[in-house]
């Protein structure tokens, strides 16, 4: 187990005009389950990959338990990784594949099958020991790859998307392994995924990175709860949060023709701010669906709460269905300038009908998030 501290790490490949990660900061407890999120392109494979030297620090330091990994090899950091691919051996067994690199590193036969026996009944894997990876599910090779890691017991476990060549069901069985597995070990580990439910599921804490750059390293609830930018924003939910820039009005801000009033601190941070317009949040489940006969008139809205829609589509899932509207015969435009379509969800099956106009109500306006419309920084708490 280890502590593991990014101190402004940097990395360019050569050829490119912009860092691949520019100037990381993170600090990484002993036994801490980290995970890396974000888009493609956003670096966070390169941060793994710096980590475990097989990318160059160009600037910065790494350091584990406070040694600078600068110039050190891949072989000599006690690091463990696990691929997107398996890797795994196909002309040698589940046993084999495991104990390759203890005997690699001339460990004795007895304590290597020791070993291996060990790792292999945390996995689930002792009936498999004989088997070559070809007669092997997906999910029984990727824990064949865990195994091969976990043989060596290293200071750190660093992993690259392994989940991201598994089916959905597979995918959330075996996350659920990994996280529990990391839990039992104890051992110090930095995750890469491009999905933010695992990042969310899996992370004691997370760290959403854009464009190489750090926007937030947190926990998941307070990802979810305050996201410091309107990016990490709409990244972290399933949905995504309703994002739209909206101007600000006498009381709140007004969308759609009708005023959402604000609490008193959330207005006095906008007049602080000296903005005529603002970029707020809304989580789907922060929207509730009334029928229109239910909704009081526009003018008579003393709490400025609601607004009308239309209902383009309807996801039903069974427990909860997804209403996705426009506001009618106005400009509502999301981040991108494209007209913005508002997700709510409902814990009622066919809610509404398509085409149907309704009104959507901010539940509490408390829980409203506010952002700077050019710089994207969270605004108020």
């Amino acid at each position: 187990m280890a502590t593991i501290s990014y101190d402004s790490a940097s990395c360019v490949y050569p050829g490119a005009d912009t860092l691949a990660v520019d100037s990381l900061d993170l600090d990484i407890a002993d036994g801490e389950f980290i995970v890396l999120v974000g888009p493609s392109g956003s670096g966070k494979s390169t941060a793994l990959r710096m980590l475990a030297g097989l990318e160059e620090i160009d600037a910065g330091s790494i350091r584990i338990d406070g040694a600078d990994m600068l110039g050190v090899p891949s072989k000599d950091r006690d690091i463990a990784m696990v691929f997107q691919n398996y890797a795994l051996y196909p002309n040698k067994t589940v046993g084999e594949n495991m104990g390759f690199a203890l005997k690699m590193l001339k460990v004795p036969l007895a304590e290597r099958k020791q070993r291996v026996a060990e790792a292999a009944e945390l996995l689930g894997l002792t009936p498999y020991l004989d088997r070559k990876p070809a007669k092997l599910s997906g999910g029984q090779r990727q824990r064949v790859a865990m195994g091969r890691a976990i043989v060596r017991e290293p200071r750190v476990f660093c992993m690259d998307e392994p989940l991201s060549n598994l089916d959905a069901k597979l995918r959330v069985q075996t996350r659920t392994q990994i996280a529990a597995l990391q839990r039992r070990l104890g051992t110090t580990t930095v995750y890469v995924t491009h999905d933010q439910v695992e990042a969310m599921t899996m992370g004691d804490r997370v760290a959403v990175l854009r464009d190489g750059r750090l926007q937030q390293f947190s926990t998941p609830a307070e990802l979810y709860d305050r996201p410091a930018t309107a990016f990490v924003a709409g990244f972290i939910g399933s949905p995504s949060m309703n994002l739209l820039t909206v101007p600000i009005v006498a009381g709140g801000v007004e969308i759609g023709g009708s005023t959402v009033e604000l609490p008193r601190d959330r207005i006095t941070a906008l007049a602080e701010a000296g903005l005529d317009t603002v970029t707020v949040g809304i989580r789907p489940e922060q929207l509730a669906l009334r029928p229109l006969a239910q909704a009081a008139p526009v003018s008579e809205r003393r709490d400025g709460a609601g607004f009308t829609v239309t209902v383009e589509l309807i996801e039903e899932l069974g427990s909860e269905s997804y209403v996705y509207a426009r506001i009618p015969g106005t400009q509502v435009t999301g981040l991108d300038g494209e007209a913005f379509t508002f997700v709510a969800r409902s814990g009622m099956r066919a809610p509404a009908k398509l085409a149907e106009s309704i009104n959507l109500e901010v539940t509490n306006p408390g829980t409203v998030h506010l952002f700077h419309p050019v710089t994207g920084a969270r605004i108020a708490d």
